[in-house]
């Protein structure tokens, strides 16, 4: 439903035109009107509607100045009015319409159709900025490129559940069981994973924090991960290994 609100110095002008949008506009509800100007601004910026059919030959205040005299601007406006010499101010206001009095029913329809349009898109468009806002806080996944005499495979950081080091060597272990053996050591391996997920626990040890599933205090204190693995913890790593933890 579109909120709009009618602003004319002629009483009987506004119900014409109340009673044609009731009749042939029903996606659209007059929710108050005005015959006053300086009434009108205070009302458009309590209700803050979707929609203001605004006359423009007004005593006191004139159409374009109540426009400038608004702190709130985001609705649609079509222009009433007796008058055909305004049309190019009225285009430089963006007016939805500049319907000529006496208001023809199929043009008051066809303005009240646009305005519905502009509705849909901006709501449209609205939602597509708050996708791309949402898609823009998500945290990407980082792909690891994992390169290989013959090959160079392409991982998402969070399917490796741990790094153990082999000297000049590292195994990196997958979520779907795989093995693979880059000949990088552990701390170049750290370095090109680069991710707030993974910490050193240990000096051969590198692991994915999301697969802890225990922290084992006793004999020696090490990790459980998700796949079963045993991993060590160093002394020295504890204490900002639990709080990594959160615990």
């Amino acid at each position: 439903m579109i909120r709009a609100v009618i602003v004319d110095d002629e009483v009987s002008a506004i119900k014409s035109l109340q009673w044609e949008i009731n009749a042939f506009c029903p996606w659209i509800e007059v929710c108050a009107t005005y015959f006053a100007p300086q009434e009108a601004v205070k009302g458009i910026e309590l209700i803050k509607p979707d929609c203001v059919f605004l006359d423009i030959e007004m005593p006191h205040m004139d159409g374009f100045q109540l426009l400038n005299s608004l702190k709130f601007r985001n609705f649609e406006l079509i222009f009433t009015t007796a008058y055909d010499n305004y049309a190019l101010q009225a285009f430089r206001e963006n007016a939805v319409d500049y319907l000529l009095k006496p208001i023809d029913s199929d043009d008051l329809q066809i303005a009240a159709e646009r305005v519905l349009d502009r509705k849909k898109n901006n709501r449209l468009g609205e939602q597509l900025r708050l996708l791309m806002q949402d898609m823009r806080k998500q945290p990407v996944s980082k792909r690891i490129p994992l390169s290989f005499v013959d090959k160079t495979i392409y991982v998402s950081s969070e399917n490796i559940i741990y790094c153990k080091s082999d000297g000049n060597y590292t195994e990196i272990f997958m979520e779907d069981g795989k093995k693979e053996v880059l000949s990088k050591k552990i701390k170049e391996v750290e370095a090109l994973i680069d991710n707030s997920s993974f910490y050193r626990v240990h000096h051969s040890f590198l692991v994915n924090l999301g697969c802890v599933t225990e922290f084992v205090k006793s004999d020696g204190q090490y990790l459980i991960l998700k796949d079963g693995s045993s991993i060590p913890v160093s002394r020295s790593k504890k204490a900002h290994l639990l709080e990594l933890l959160g615990t």
